[in-house]
């Protein structure tokens, strides 16, 4: 079943991670869709990005109304300036805000977060790139990462986790990971260049992202790759959720790098743990559990 369910809230297009969050009302998870926002053409009309040419004060508009619309006021979320790298950042209460107003005062080179403080959103922005979300339900933390291929055959999956790991006392068995939507098999062509990195990097696990094409053309699928990133960094394959949704496939509901030629919006990816969230109920049920979800 699909993980991420496409909702409207207060007439923005918003997709939420709703598995996890029926069975942890102390969480919130997703990914904005690319509609009901105020940006006009090529960035219509929810863009959540800064950096793509659009103009600042309609992003900041959408931002507003897409965290309005997940229930975290916007100065309780923080952002990074991507860099299509494998930098973990750990986010605490004196980061709220960064990045959500100016580029100036985000994250400087980071493409993954981490933090177990409730009442903080982790964002990420996306066009294609695989939004990773990581979910720790005994020791409250969560964490997102940004990875294309770059991020991916740099193991950014595998940093996240470590970091949780060393920072937060989180352990992989008892993490959930969720692999939201991004540009899909179906619609990712890279050429010989690419396929030898990944191949390079990636070793044996390039067997399940490559399938060549015509000569020096290959189909790459970034999500197989970073689940079994995932499952090789101790995760269990019946934690991780994978969602079917392809950016590329879908202009009527997201922005994709590759279909627009690099002149689009970007939607925004979030997790976070509730200001009033507090372990005990459900939260002790999910930590508990040793089975299939």
């Amino acid at each position: 079943m699909e993980p991420f369910v496409q909702t409207n809230v207060q007439e923005v297009g918003v997709l939420f991670l709703s598995k996890w969050m029926e069975k942890d009302p102390g969480l919130t998870a997703g990914i904005s869709s690319r509609g009901k926002g105020h940006s006009d053409a090529p960035y219509a009309s929810l863009n959540c990005g800064l950096h793509v040419g659009d103009d600042v004060q309609r992003v900041v508009l959408n931002r507003q109304a897409l965290a309005k619309a997940v229930g975290v006021p916007l100065n309780r979320w923080t952002f990074g300036e991507q860099v299509h790298g494998c930098r973990v950042q750990r986010v605490t209460k004196d980061d709220a805000g960064r990045g959500t107003l100016t580029r100036e005062d985000a994250f400087q080179g980071a493409d993954a977060f981490i933090t177990d403080e409730p009442g903080l959103v982790l964002g990420g922005l996306f066009a294609d790139c695989v939004p990773l979300y990581f979910y720790d339900p005994v020791r409250r933390a969560v964490g997102l990462a940004h990875a294309g291929w770059r991020g991916t055959v740099l193991k950014a999956a595998e940093k996240t986790i470590m970091a949780m790991q060393e920072h937060l006392g989180s352990r992989p068995e008892e993490i959930r990971a969720a692999i939201g939507p991004s540009i899909g098999r179906c619609c990712y062509e890279v050429d010989e260049s690419v396929a030898t990195m990944v191949r390079t990097e990636l070793n044996g696990l390039a067997d399940t992202g490559l399938e060549a094409k015509e000569a020096g053309k290959f189909r790459l699928d970034l999500q197989e790759l970073n689940r079994q990133i995932m499952i090789k960094a101790g995760i269990l394959p019946f934690h991780i959720e994978i969602s079917t949704w392809c950016t590329a496939c879908r202009p009527d509901l997201f922005f994709s790098h590759r279909r627009e030629q690099g002149r689009t919006g970007r939607m925004a990816a979030w997790i976070g743990l509730k200001e009033d969230d507090k372990r005990g109920g459900v939260h002790d049920e999910l930590a508990g559990e040793t089975g299939r979800d």
